[in-house]
């Protein structure tokens, strides 16, 4: 026996993604779809669709429609309770225009969409873009400055000159640093949706990055200790993506952990049981001044600084954590943090361990 179109309807509507409502001429809800009752359960069949949604401005649009003022009203609306949310709607008329249809039959059918998550990377985009634009400026502006200075005042002073030249030189390696750190994330967020597949050696990778930083340790009088298993811990991963995992975390765990004077390294396996792919747990541990429980969960958010003046002074852009939260994102992974004032700091980062049946 086929479905009929009447039958059918209510499956379809079910099957979309954006809320969906009929209402009567009376602004009764006939009929709510699945994503709608989703978005809005308090919305009860055979309830006048005011009871569940306080949108004037919907109203607003049903009324021209079942007025006939028009037969298709396009509009915004804007929910700030429980939580900001910004929607597109649509209120069509469903009315024939040869028989005139009972008021208890569907009149006009709602179409929402939801564009609370555009808004917001949006916004993210806007603040990205004014922030990047922030953090060249200045040490362009002192750059400028410093050139037109040694061009006038201090054309004949040698003195000043070395000065000025060495300020100028960290000036634009912060800028470098900032142009290669906005080309990384670019380029870890372009590829986030594709999962790596090769086989890296996660202890050894550590073990380089370690050694590369060493130097860096010694100069701030950090002990660096590590606990790495001595059987390779293998990943599906990106190596050069790892090195700069590791590398993010652990020249911050010597930059703002130096108070400290320790940095541990720790790598483990950590199985999931018979039969089930287990993940490498890496760890690095500060003991510097810690971060207050409110920063946490913005530290990965580009830019965002506990400190800004201290980042700054120690060449940080800002953009680290969160390179290391895309690149661990891309990874299939996970990346957690822990940390109080005054007891450090501990990063932990999980990553599947490579499948090698």
């Amino acid at each position: 026996m086929e479905m009929s179109q009447a039958t059918l309807l209510p499956e379809v509507l079910n099957a979309l993604s954006d809320p969906v409502i009929l209402v009567d001429g009376r602004k009764v809800v006939t009929f709510s779809n699945s994503a709608a009752l989703a978005t809005w359960p308090s919305i009860v069949k055979g309830a006048p669709l005011s009871f569940a949604l306080r949108a004037p401005d919907v109203i607003e649009a049903i009324d021209r429609v079942l007025a006939g003022i028009s037969a298709n009203v396009r509009g915004t609306m804007m929910e700030r309770l429980p939580v900001e949310r910004l929607f597109d709607f649509q209120a069509v008329n469903l009315m024939s225009a040869s028989a005139a249809s009972p008021r208890t039959a569907p009149a006009l059918v709602l179409v929402f969409r939801d564009l609370t998550e555009a808004k917001r990377l949006e916004a993210m985009r806007v603040d990205f873009v004014a922030n990047a634009s922030h953090e060249l400026r200045t040490p362009l502006a002192s750059l400028l400055g410093f050139i037109e200075t040694l061009q006038g005042p201090a054309r004949n002073d040698q003195q000043a000159q070395n000065r000025f030249l060495g300020i100028m030189r960290q000036q634009g390696r912060r800028m470098a640093r900032l142009i290669d750190d906005l080309l990384s994330l670019s380029r870890v967020e372009m590829s986030e949706h594709k999962r790596p597949v090769d086989a890296v050696d996660l202890g050894l990778v550590i073990r380089q990055v370690a050694d590369t930083l060493r130097p860096v340790a010694e100069e701030r009088q950090v002990v660096m200790g590590l606990n790495l298993p001595e059987k390779p811990i293998l990943v599906a991963g990106d190596r050069d993506e790892l090195m700069r995992v590791a590398e993010n975390l652990i020249e911050n765990a010597i930059k703002y952990g130096q108070t400290g004077q320790r940095v541990e390294l720790a790598l483990t396996n950590e199985p999931f049981g018979p039969g089930r792919c287990g993940e490498a747990h890496f760890t690095v541990r500060d003991f510097g001044p810690g971060i207050a429980s409110e920063h946490l969960p913005r530290l990965t958010e580009r830019f965002y600084r506990v400190d800004a003046s201290a980042s700054r002074e120690t060449g940080g852009t800002g953009l680290g954590l969160a390179i290391v939260k895309h690149i661990v994102n891309r990874h299939r992974g996970r990346l957690t943090i822990e940390s109080e004032p005054g007891s450090g700091s501990l990063f932990h980062v999980f990553l599947p361990l490579f499948d090698t049946e």
